[in-house]
């Protein structure tokens, strides 16, 4: 991700999770609703993911044959 800082906002309504994750230098934000037992790592891994693909910087997914 380029200028990769990323800040994390954790927010509980109720039985989940707010994650908001902000890319420092574009400010561009993405948000993510999780259930509240989830792992820490997972919300920021998901709130990652989501903001890499909004960014344009996600990998390609992986092609399946059948």
């Amino acid at each position: 991700m380029p200028n990769g800082e990323v800040l994390f906002e954790f927010v509980q309504v109720g039985q989940q999770m707010r994650v908001a994750a902000i890319h420092v230098s574009s400010g561009t934000e993405v948000v993510v609703i999780t259930p509240a037992s989830a792992s820490r790592t997972h919300m920021q891994q998901l709130a990652l993911a989501k903001l890499r693909k909004k960014l344009g910087d996600a990998p390609e997914p992986a092609k399946r044959q059948f």
